[in-house]
């Protein structure tokens, strides 16, 4: 199964999304949540939905500069994780990032996030690691 992939401006499915889905790894590295600064990124995102039979199951938030695109959110609601909507939306992304001529993707997760396993099966490498977080990288060819 495949998702549609289309523009959305619903804040709140994003921010309740994001919040569910990353609070064990807050939790974990003593984070908190930071809805000012979500309000502030989401303005200055392209945020998509992935829709499967018009239901809402996922996310996907862009944006880039003259060097890289950036993939700032990746989230799929629990129970339709690892049915590669994940890859579906990486490949959605190379393609828009192919739009611009644009020949890098980056992105950040935390260490201990599983998600690693799928940026990199999908090319992506680590360039450096902060913290408790990966910034990695993957060429468009």
């Amino acid at each position: 199964m495949t998702p549609l992939i289309q523009p959305t401006s619903d804040k709140a499915f994003a921010e309740r999304l994001v919040r569910q889905n990353m609070s064990s790894y807050y939790d974990q590295l003593g984070m908190h949540w930071d809805s000012a600064l979500f309000e502030r990124d989401w303005c200055r995102f392209e945020a998509y939905q992935l829709i499967i039979n018009a239901c809402p199951v996922g996310l996907l938030c862009l944006n880039h500069d003259t060097q890289a695109f950036y993939i700032r959110e990746l989230q799929i609601e629990p129970a339709w994780q690892r049915q590669g909507f994940g890859a579906a939306a990486i490949r959605y992304t190379i393609d828009r990032a192919r739009q611009t001529s644009i020949d890098t993707l980056r992105l950040r997760v935390f260490c201990i996030n599983p998600a690693m396993a799928l940026y990199q099966r999908m090319g992506f490498y680590v360039l450096k690691t902060e913290g408790n977080t990966h910034y990695m990288e993957r060429r468009i060819v």
